[in-house]
């Protein structure tokens, strides 16, 4: 996984991926605003919303077993698998099952996160995907760089090219967004009419009854979840809401906060099997993949209260500049800076937790009150220093911990005029492209020994 900071400094050379960026996060930003202006208990629902997920990682065993157990009792078959190979196994066999070679597919980030198109394709089955912007992605070789607007980095003059050397079928195509989309509704249209098998996944499980629930802008969603005789659905364990009742929180929270409106287009809601009315054979995949590691500790596992509305995404000062590549994981953003380390293990993304101003906006636009920050700062403490930050922060430790050393060290920096234009050794790189200030030509300590003594 390259570093941020060596990803971050290539978008940032990217001119047109800011402007995209700035264009789009405003216009989401500005919508969200509006839209939970409206509602008075915002704030109350935040926290019926923050105490809901947080019970559910409390008894998420329990959860789990009556989930499963609805899900059965409503016809449908669990499959329970501890990391994204074997999720990845269980699809392809569904797929090979009945003999079938495509399969359609609903926007899925936890799909992304294990990799099942690429599984998919190496056991001879082509994963469709039927969202307006995987699918742009996906026709390009290209992957997501947003949680709710997977091709934000791109235009429309960008996706007009694109269509017309892959899906226009020759034709001649303006950059109108109502042409692109009724160019990739044709292509999409036989596919789903054809496909046998449909893989989901979902926002929420519940408990209570085994309901599954997808919201969607498009009802590429509703296609691949009731036209497919066959349904797979991929749902991350942490996704679970404990009663039927509980949904309504969250219809009410994650519209708003993601695309700035009321309530989705589309809301699906599946339970098992019902004889002659969509999919006649229902299978739900139960996905560790990390999970349980997260769940584990106490500060962290505020990151699997996520609802994936992308509400941080867009106010955050870090991703508007450098987009979500920068991030190295479909989970970009701040959500990304705290859950993909914890998944993939911190040493094996070290440079997320740093990946943040920790100006605190993302905090305070999530709907379930996750403390990014905060879990930002533990995720860093538990980061390996290199020699020179370990030297560092001893010398520092003992300085601060000494009332002589503390005020010789106050007096040295006095020493020099002016802002520092450059510092020699470990800051160096700091001062590259900032002044150091220059230091208080009194303390508070002196000028209260001043005052008093006088």
């Amino acid at each position: 996984m390259t570093s941020f900071p060596e990803a971050a400094r290539i978008a940032l050379g990217d001119s047109q991926l800011r402007h995209n960026l700035r264009n789009a996060t405003t216009t989401i930003r500005d919508k969200r605003a509006r839209v939970v202006a409206e509602v008075p208990d915002w704030d109350e629902l935040r926290e019926a919303g923050r105490a809901i997920k947080a019970d559910v990682m409390r008894r998420l065993d329990e959860y789990l077993l009556q989930f499963e157990e609805s899900v059965q009792a409503a016809g449908g078959q669990v499959h329970w698998a501890r990391d994204g190979a074997e999720a990845n196994a269980i699809v392809l066999d569904v797929a090979r099952a009945h003999d079938v070679t495509e399969v359609v597919k609903v926007k899925s980030l936890t799909t992304d996160e294990i990799g099942l198109n690429e599984a998919l394709a190496a056991g001879g089955v082509h994963a469709i995907e039927t969202d307006f912007a995987e699918l742009i992605l996906q026709l390009d070789g290209d992957w997501p760089s947003h949680i709710l607007v997977p091709a934000i980095h791109r235009n429309r003059s960008e996706i007009r090219d694109l269509f017309m050397r892959t899906i226009a079928d020759g034709r001649e195509l303006s950059d109108d967004p109502r042409e692109l989309a009724d160019t990739a509704r044709l292509y999409l249209r036989e596919k789903f009419l054809d496909a046998k098998v449909g893989v989901s996944g979902a926002n929420f499980g519940i408990a209570e009854t085994g309901t599954l629930v997808v919201v969607e802008s498009e009802g590429n969603g509703r296609m691949c979840t009731t036209l497919p005789p066959v349904l797979v659905t991929v749902l991350g364990i942490e996704k679970l809401l404990p009663t039927f009742a509980d949904l309504e929180v969250f219809l009410q929270l994650l519209p708003r906060s993601s695309t700035g409106e009321r309530m989705n287009p589309y809301t699906s809601l599946w339970t098992g099997v019902t004889i002659g009315d969509g999919p006649q054979e229902f299978h739900v995949v139960l996905l560790d993949n990390g999970r349980t590691r997260v769940l584990s500790d106490q500060v962290g596992r505020q990151a699997l209260h996520c609802i994936r509305c992308s509400a941080c995404l867009n106010v955050c000062p870090v991703y508007r500049r450098t987009g979500g590549h920068a991030y190295g994981s479909v989970y970009p953003g701040p959500i990304g800076a705290i859950l993909t380390p914890q998944l993939r293990g911190v040493a094996n993304a070290k440079s997320l937790p740093y990946a943040s101003s920790l100006c605190g906006a993302c905090y305070e636009v999530c709907p379930v009150k996750i403390d990014i920050p905060s879990v930002l700062l533990h995720l860093r403490a538990q980061t390996e220093k290199d020699v020179a930050e370990r030297i560092a922060m001893r010398s520092l430790a003992r300085i601060f911990g000494n009332v002589r050393l503390y005020e010789w060290a106050q007096r040295l920096a006095r020493a020099g005029e002016g802002p520092a234009r450059r510092v020699p050794g470990p800051l160096a790189s700091w001062t590259q492209t900032r002044d150091l200030k220059p230091f208080a030509k009194e303390t508070f300590r002196e000028w209260w020994s001043r005052e008093r003594g006088a």
